[in-house]
């Protein structure tokens, strides 16, 4: 029902006037008006408090998720001011709440660094709120202020229990910001809690606990010391929170370089080395003189550098660029600037060191130095210019030389630091990136060979593959075989028009402590890459994989099983995306054949057994039924000693055989446990192989 038209003031047109236009065209101030713009309104309330911690004031925050659907920020900053601005004759608080373009960030008064620029999230966010209630801590008292939709005005609440449904009535001559309790002295601060508005955002808008999870834990890294409470009391199916209210304290004073350290998911061929710098630059930019007029002026700003980074031995790239604390996920100038530096110095060292290093004529590329990088770049300075209120990417174009000189400057002098320290670093790691050229470049000769070679053509593949007549990518299937004898059994036993064969000599290389180049000059690892056909590391291609299955076939002991392991580190390493798709599997070959006998003149009946526990059930079995079976009982020690019958029936032929497909749902525990048993680092394989020990059966030990 419309109010009375007499509450209908002059005053209201003041106030709504601004926000009425947020309300009409929220996606050009949160970007959309689903779960991405409800969680962008919840950032602009947290960047507000995480500025007071950036600039000195307050270290602890604290998000809740009501019930209700609301939710609720604290922070011990210095809290919201509220006296009366001059110019409105509005408080502080009216003023940051339904204002656009009202607040402290502007000229650099109050804040030299932040995550707000334009003046706009506190109230933008109070006119998208279908309710908001804001209380400061100052002067040793408690002030109180709500709003409805952007207006001020009072709730007559039922108890305790707040509502936007309740009763609301707005000011009508002037507003008043209201004393409702006594601050301890010195203690200062703001408690925000607000309903986002469901006539603006979309029925299935929510806030995503995984998300601020991650949001928090990144700002927390980004501001050392800070502490950052998250709590979730909805106990919505599916999240952390669902069998009670959750809660979880973030606190990491390493800052970025810790953040860099909890990034990386590889062996480390760098330390995490940190890069500082600075620089001043000119803008022209409006400010307003003393009687209120707009005019062009130059101002000197201050551009702060600080970045984290490491190499890895892995080939992802994980990069996160921030201004001010605020994330900028397309980049911007900085990372720009970044990016170039990077690149213009190690082609540098690397040209300085081309002989020695036997990096030829070819130049290094981008993804050649990015290869198992993590870093973390951070930029600090006043008013920031971002494309949009989104704040996605920077646009301030003399950050991209300052980052640039600096990144340079810090970079090269690691790279050629005599230090015992940095110069064995900065050896593996100039080794890495030649290898990632070279690897590069193998990959793209092998592209432009990979494609099948008919009879009439001389084929590129090595002399030792035997393969399979179809063209059919989706029925091919490349068996990996351990050894000539093996080979030779498994020639006889195999579908030539759709089963290849590939062995491989003895163990091949452990691909998990040997550089990339050195993976490329080992004659296992470069044949299996080439007949796969797909490419290796960053420029592995799915779709040109030459065999729908590649099946790793090895004795059933425990040499086979180390071969297998050092195959499968060479696919999980170089090779990962088949590896995903499902089409990496690593046959099952018998262990025992016990000839059942058979009376009279049927044949003797041939059971394979797969395990020791399946032969003692087996031969159980026989003696309950009174069956007698041939002794000795033959274990198969290698392949080579089935004949081809036995192979094809029990480990090729797809109607009998079985297959363990090789997955990678767990990757980061897959990550953890490669590197724990075929990594570099010793000591903790030998603790591992200490404590299980004891678990250990010395009867199944196959030596």
């Amino acid at each position: 029902m419309a109010p009375p038209s007499s509450d209908y003031t002059a005053r209201h047109l003041s106030v709504l006037e601004g926000l009425e236009a947020v309300r009409k065209r929220p996606g050009m101030y949160i970007g959309s008006t689903d779960s991405r713009g409800l969680m962008h309104c919840l950032w602009e309330i947290i960047d507000n408090s995480v500025d007071e911690a950036l600039a000195g004031f307050g270290q602890s925050i604290t998000v809740i998720l009501h019930p209700d659907g609301s939710v609720e920020i604290h922070d011990d900053g210095r809290g919201v001011p509220v006296d009366v601005e001059p110019r409105t004759g509005l408080t502080g608080v009216e003023v940051v709440f339904t204002k656009l373009h009202a607040g402290g960030k502007f000229g650099g008064g109050s804040y030299t660094a932040s995550g707000g620029l334009h003046g706009v999230g506190a109230s933008v966010v109070n006119a998208l709120s279908a309710r908001l209630d804001v209380q400061v801590d100052r002067g040793g008292k408690t002030y109180q202020m709500s709003f409805r939709r952007g207006e001020p005005g009072h709730f007559a609440d039922t108890g305790k229990h707040l509502s936007p449904d309740s009763k609301f009535e707005p000011f009508l001559q002037s507003s008043t910001l209201e004393v409702v309790g006594k601050a301890k002295r010195g203690v200062t601060g703001t408690r925000i809690r607000y309903w986002a508005d469901r006539q603006i955002f979309t029925a299935d808008a929510k806030f995503s606990y995984e998300e601020l999870q991650a949001r928090v834990r990144q700002t927390s890294f980004l501001v050392p010391g800070l502490r950052v409470t998250l709590r979730d009391e909805r106990q919505l199916p599916g999240t952390p929170g669902e069998n009670g209210p959750i809660e979880e304290v973030f606190q990491h004073d390493g800052g970025i370089a810790e953040f860099v350290d909890y990034l990386s998911n590889d062996s480390a061929v760098t330390d995490i080395w940190r890069v500082h710098g600075s620089g001043k630059f000119k803008e022209n930019v409006p400010v307003l003189d003393e009687k209120g007029h707009s005019r062009m002026a130059e101002v000197e700003r201050d551009c702060e550098v600080d970045i984290a980074l490491r190499w890895g031995i892995g080939y992802d790239t994980s990069v996160r660029s921030f201004v001010n604390i605020i994330a900028t996920p397309k980049g911007g100038t900085h990372q720009a600037g970044f990016e170039q530096a990077l690149l213009k110095t190690f082609r540098k060292v690397i040209e300085a060191n081309s002989r020695k290093l036997k990096a030829g004529n070819d130049k290094i590329e981008k993804d050649d130095v990015f290869a198992g990088l993590t870093a973390v770049l951070t930029v600090r300075l006043a008013e920031p210019q971002f494309e949009g209120q989104t704040k996605e990417i920077l646009g301030t174009s003399a950050v991209r030389n300052i980052v640039s000189r600096v990144v340079e400057k810090e970079i090269q002098a690691k790279l050629t630091s005599t230090a015992r320290g940095d110069k064995a670093q900065s050896a593996l790691l100039l080794e890495k990136v030649v290898s990632e050229m070279k690897s590069r470049i193998s990959a793209r000769v092998h592209k432009e060979t990979q494609r099948r070679k008919n009879a009439l053509e001389t084929s590129s593949m090595p002399a030792k593959l035997l393969d399979c007549r179809t063209d059919d990518v989706a029925r091919s299937e490349l068996f990996i075989v351990e050894g000539d004898s093996a080979l030779g059994t498994a020639r006889l036993a195999r579908s030539s028009d759709h089963q290849a064969l590939l062995p491989i000599r003895g163990k091949i290389l452990n691909v998990q402590k040997a550089s990339v180049g050195d993976m490329l000059a080992n004659a296992e690892c470069a044949a299996l890459i080439q007949v796969v056909g797909a490419g290796s590391g960053r420029s592995f291609q799915l779709d040109a994989a030459r065999y729908g299955k590649v099946i790793l076939m090895t004795d059933a002991d425990v040499d086979g099983a180390h071969i297998r392991t050092l195959l499968l580190t060479l696919f999980f390493r170089y090779m990962r995306p088949l590896v995903e798709a499902g089409r990496v599997y690593a046959a099952v070959p018998p262990l025992h054949r016990v000839e059942v006998i058979n009376h009279g003149s049927k044949a003797n009946e041939l059971v394979y057994t797969y395990s020791e526990n399946e032969l003692v059930r087996l031969l159980a079995e026989l003696e309950k039924s009174g069956r007698n079976y041939k002794e000795p009982i033959q274990r198969y020690k290698g392949l080579g000693e089935m004949d081809a019958d036995q192979l094809a029936e029990t480990t090729m032929d797809p109607r009998h055989r079985t297959l363990r497909r090789v997955g990678i749902e767990h990757a980061e525990a897959a990550e953890r446990a490669f590197d724990l048993l075929m990594g570099s680092d010793v000591a903790p394989r030998k603790e591992f192989i200490v404590a299980g020990a004891a678990m250990l059966d010395r009867e199944r030990i196959d030596a």
